[in-house]
């Protein structure tokens, strides 16, 4: 037997313990971020899911001004958690939109009446199919989009009071 073959578990061993180390120090990104972004936001057409609120339209984003897109949900806890910055977004001049995802109109209406308002616009998408059409795969998420109708940026998770600066950036250069 040649004497080489004896050191082969070892080697084996430091190989795997060094791919271990790598996984742990540099762990993989999981969010799955939208293939969309730079392209033109998918066409749909959503009805309203609040009365006296519009529904959404693809045509909507195509008036030159840049607008947010939020995706969201009344029963998602981190859409309750970035409300604050949305109301602040939209004090600050933001135009933002929304689409409500797997929802009911009472429940967006008992959700807006307590966490505030920032939306012009409300679409109804209970199968998720605008949802998944622009490469979201979660809520809340929001979209930066120009006033093309093309999708510049793409917030994934709640919007924090350190991302309000950053979006507010992303409208101004979307012009």
């Amino acid at each position: 037997m040649k004497r080489w073959l004896l050191w082969l578990p070892l080697a084996v061993f430091a190989l795997l313990a060094g791919i271990a180390l790598h996984g742990l120090y540099r762990p993989n990104d999981p969010t799955v971020r939208s293939a969309l972004v730079g392209k033109p936001l998918p066409q749909f057409a959503l009805k309203p899911i609040v009365p006296g609120k519009p529904g959404l339209d693809t045509a909507a984003f195509r008036t030159g001004e840049p607008r947010l897109l939020n995706v969201f949900a009344s029963w998602c806890i981190p859409c309750i958690a970035e409300a604050p910055q949305l109301l602040r977004l939209k004090a600050a001049g933001a135009k933002i939109d929304a689409i409500a995802i797997r929802d009911t109109a009472p429940a967006i209406r008992q959700f807006l009446a307590r966490n505030g308002d920032p939306y012009e616009r409300i679409g109804d998408d209970r199968q998720s199919s605008v949802q998944l059409a622009l490469g979201s795969s979660g809520v809340p998420e929001t979209f930066v989009i120009d006033g093309k109708g093309r999708i510049v940026a793409q917030h994934i998770g709640d919007i924090r009071e350190d991302d309000v600066a950053d979006l507010l950036e992303a409208l101004r250069d979307a012009r």
